[in-house]
């Protein structure tokens, strides 16, 4: 466990950089239109709740 140089470190900070920035909210993003679409399509063929 060596110590990590000015240049991993660079690295180490832009990799968490683009995760924080791009990676999280696009995830979130997909997740929760996904979840939207899934619940739309479902009521689509099953009437919406309490229809039934």
């Amino acid at each position: 466990m060596g110590s990590l140089s000015k240049d991993e470190k660079s690295l180490e900070l832009k990799i968490f950089i683009f995760i924080t920035v791009f990676l999280a909210p696009l995830l979130s993003v997909l997740l929760v239109s996904g979840l939207g679409f899934a619940i739309w399509f479902s009521q689509i063929l099953t009437g919406p709740p309490g229809a039934g």
